[in-house]
């Protein structure tokens, strides 16, 4: 597999305003074109995190599905943040992962944040995705999911020769400057013990909830080094992930191999 360039998009998400958040962060990736791999916008980047943003959720028909595969195929890059999505009578937090060829992949965040009431207005997801992009499989997964270590476990793929079953964890989230320290040290927490590249994207300003968010996006590599870390501003950078040094450091540490077997129920 070839190097792999990662772009994070750490914006100040409109409240409430999905037309106006397209424009913004189309802005924002607009000269990205040629110049990565995978776009990564923060969690429901089309309104912000709200359980009142439930009445105005879109079906995969709608405008934001839509504007994210053009922007794909406008980069010539993959693109993935989360979106509410209404699918029948029910309402996700979903994660899309479109591609420049008109494919789109989803997860549907399975850890709703019972803190903040999400459980009780949104439904939970059940199985975990892994994506294949330019080589690399990639495992995309949604703010609380990141403090459940077991959902995240990367598990070695007998069907590959052994090889664990992904190689870079995403993590889109709106995750609050009160417990930034909890989300920095997570992310290299989840990079060390899954040997893998771990790309976090978070939002930075202040919500309609009168919540203020720190940012602090960053890409951790397997061995829990901060390749690149963003401020508390608005922000876009690109990181290259290097095969060779994830391929050359689970040969020389092959942890994964000794981990337990278990299936969630």
């Amino acid at each position: 597999m070839d190097n792999l360039r990662v772009s994070l998009v750490q914006g100040e998400t409109l409240w409430h305003d999905p037309a106006g958040n397209r424009e913004y962060y189309g802005g924002l990736i607009a000269s990205l074109r040629g110049l990565t791999d995978l776009v990564v916008l923060p969690e429901t980047f089309t309104s912000g995190f709200s359980n009142d943003a439930i009445e105005d959720a879109e079906t995969m028909d709608g405008e934001s599905v839509a504007w994210m595969r053009e922007q794909a195929r406008a980069l010539d890059a993959a693109v993935t943040g989360s979106v509410q999505i209404r699918d029948g009578d029910k309402v996700f937090n979903r994660m899309l992962f479109a591609t420049p060829d008109g494919g789109l992949h989803s997860y549907d965040k399975r850890h709703l944040f019972r803190y903040a009431g999400e459980h009780k207005r949104y439904a939970p997801g059940r199985d975990r995705l892994t994506v294949e992009w330019k080589g690399w499989r990639i495992c995309p997964m949604v703010c609380y999911d990141l403090r459940f270590p077991v959902f995240s476990r990367n598990r070695f793929d007998v069907e590959r020769e052994g090889a664990p079953d992904y190689d870079l964890a995403l993590y889109v989230a709106n995750w609050p400057a009160a417990r930034a320290h909890a989300w920095k040290t997570l992310l290299r927490a989840r990079a060390i013990e899954n040997l893998c590249f771990v790309a976090g994207v978070n939002r930075v300003g202040t919500d309609g909830n009168d919540l203020a968010y720190s940012g602090d996006s960053a890409v951790i590599d397997y061995v829990g080094d901060a390749l690149s870390e963003c401020t508390d501003r608005e922000l876009l950078t690109t990181t290259t992930l290097l095969a060779a040094g994830l391929s050359a450091h689970r040969e020389h540490f092959p942890a994964i191999l000794d981990a337990d077997r278990f299936e969630l129920e």
